[in-house]
């Protein structure tokens, strides 16, 4: 038994295990991820529904979206902001690796008459002839990333996005970094029966490795027949970091934001928006 908590309770090397897939397709994981992105009062999945709407009209205005743009929102999810956007006459392309959340997109896309094209892929696979107005990676899914994931993306990005393109992308600060704590604790069915439909107990462990400016959430989950572990990786970043790292893979910031509603930016934002286009 104490080799067992030793273990659940050892903090393992830097980006040590890759997980996402089991958060996304795992059947009773996705189907309680879906319900959290339907919910539009509550954010573990996608910002409330209030902020999204106050989002898009932003995104619209601000990238004078409307017919003949073409969009690509990577990461869609069940279609929050594609459908949104969709509605602006844009021609809009969803991409998500998650088959209960593109199901549902396609569904909704369908008995609201939105032409909406949706891939059911990794995006960091993505290939395509097409080339794209607007790249739209948002709610911080490029912290999840890894370095390398991180440079695979940006390279993705710059083989479809038109020369005059932008990029809209968003990640959490170095004040959101400081606020974080490192923790472990304990509960049975811990998230309230969110990781399986069995009995299980469930461990969080939470880690933080200041010299990369990281955060991992480690859940240890152990069922009767099974034990099994997520890794949640979450990088944060200051302004001239995230601008360093899309100069090395061509794109230059252009604009900056406390988020992707077009709010101010400034200093202590747990949140950073930038608009990025290729360097000329």
């Amino acid at each position: 038994m104490f080799k067992k908590l030793a273990d659940i309770n050892t903090k393992p090397e830097l980006y040590q295990q890759y997980s996402a897939p089991v958060l996304w397709n795992d059947p009773h994981i996705s189907s309680r991820m879906l319900e959290f992105h339907l919910n539009p009062d509550i954010e573990p999945a996608s910002r409330k529904a209030v902020f999204i709407e106050k989002s898009a009209g932003w995104i619209k205005d601000y990238f004078g979206l409307g017919d003949g743009k073409q969009v690509c929102d990577f990461g869609c999810g069940p279609g929050l902001y594609t459908s949104r956007l969709a509605a602006t006459g844009a021609d809009v392309t969803g991409i998500d690796f998650s088959s209960r959340s593109i199901s549902y997109a396609r569904d909704f896309a369908a008995s609201h008459y939105l032409d909406i094209h949706y891939i059911e892929q990794n995006y960091l696979e993505f290939a395509t002839p097409k080339q794209f107005d607007l790249i739209a990676l948002i709610y911080c899914d490029y912290c999840a990333l890894s370095p390398s994931q991180r440079c695979q993306l940006l390279s993705v990005w710059n083989k479809c996005l038109k020369d005059d393109g932008n990029i809209l992308l968003d990640v959490f600060s170095l004040s959101a970094y400081e606020g974080r704590a490192e923790t472990a604790g304990y509960e049975y069915r811990l998230m309230d029966g969110f990781w399986s439909d069995n009995d299980y107990f469930g461990f969080i462990n939470t880690f933080k490795y200041p010299l990369e400016k990281v955060v991992l959430d480690k859940y240890t989950l152990i069922e009767a027949d099974r034990e099994w572990q997520v890794f949640n990786w979450l990088k944060y970043f200051c302004v001239a970091e995230l601008k360093h790292e899309l100069a090395e893979k061509g794109f230059e910031v252009a604009d900056i934001f406390s988020d992707v509603a077009g709010a101010v930016y400034w200093e202590g934002s747990p949140e950073i928006a930038v608009v990025a286009r290729k360097i000329k």
